[in-house]
């Protein structure tokens, strides 16, 4: 099938001002950098979220979802077939202590939401900025909490495009995985169980953490955020930072001076900069302390 029957067919799933041809992907990724899309799409609803999997299924398309691309680097050379975003999807609910997000809802506005609800649990994500999709497929987590902590159950789209129920037993919530990263399932909605608190304390955290993040952290820069997982026995910082790395990187990326767990893009990068400069930082780490950095952060695309 050609680049072009995929659209047709797909302009009859979806309402083709929502799919875009040829798109740039440096507008929707935290490091600004990336090629291009064959197809963009962003269903309006669940069902064509499902429609759109089934398709790229049975159609032996390839299909990347793209959350809020605040923990992904695309190659240069861009994605093949379709990217999917569900930055449409996006409601928040509140019943009785649970809160409902959609797939496409922010993480961050998710916590702030049940923050002024009086709902304490979430407090921990005020400030990461990836969508639920994409926290629950990473088990994401700051400032000594984590998803796993607070989830009850996550709806999701199989490849095939099955529409599953997953529990918090099920989901298998690890150090920066999950059953969802495992499967490559999609995430349509999760719900999490919070507890009432008091409102004053609550507000008092979030300031707390938003301060250190925003002291701490490379915020005025575009980047991936925390580039490497924790080294069991260590802090990929502290390791990156005795390396002497900071301020060092490749064409226009850079390792943070401010958080040495950041390689910024610091004067217009490409990709190719920003990965040869993880690389870089993996063989120096390697040769100084005979330590592996896995990476936190997915590359993905063609060269």
């Amino acid at each position: 099938m050609t680049l072009q029957q995929w659209v047709n067919d797909l302009a009859k799933i979806i309402d083709p001002s929502n799919m875009k041809i040829n798109e740039s992907l440096k507008a929707y990724t935290m490091t600004k950098l990336g090629g291009h899309a064959d197809i963009f799409v962003m269903p309006n609803t669940e069902q064509e979220a499902q429609a759109i999997v089934k398709y790229a299924h049975e159609h032996n398309v390839p299909l990347l979802m793209l959350g809020n691309g605040s923990n992904m680097v695309v190659r240069d050379g861009g994605v093949r077939g379709i990217v999917i975003n569900f930055s449409k999807l996006n409601q928040i609910k509140i019943t009785d202590g649970l809160v409902f997000a959609q797939g496409g809802a922010l993480l961050k506005d998710v916590s702030k939401y049940a923050a002024a609800e009086s709902l304490t649990g979430l407090e921990f994500a005020c400030g990461i900025p990836g969508s639920i999709g994409g926290a629950m497929a990473m088990n994401a987590g700051a400032y000594g909490g984590e998803i796993k902590d607070v989830i009850l159950e996550t709806i999701v789209l199989t490849p095939e495009g099955q529409r599953i129920v997953l529990t918090k037993d099920e989901l298998e919530l690890g150090y920066r995985t999950s059953i969802i990263a495992k499967k490559g399932y999609y995430v349509l909605s999760s719900t999490f169980q919070l507890q009432h608190g008091e409102q004053q304390a609550i507000d008092a955290k979030i300031a707390d953490l938003t301060y250190q993040r925003e002291s701490r952290q490379p915020l005025e820069y575009p980047s991936a955020g925390s580039v490497f997982k924790r080294p069991p026995g260590h802090f990929a910082g502290k390791l990156i930072q005795d390396s002497e790395l900071q301020g060092k990187g490749v064409g226009g990326a850079e390792v943070s001076q401010k958080h040495a767990g950041f390689i910024i893009n610091k004067d217009n990068a490409t990709a190719t900069d920003y990965i040869e400069t993880i690389r870089m930082v993996q063989r120096v780490v390697k040769e100084k302390f005979d330590v592996d950095l896995e990476l936190e952060v997915k590359i993905v695309g063609e060269d």
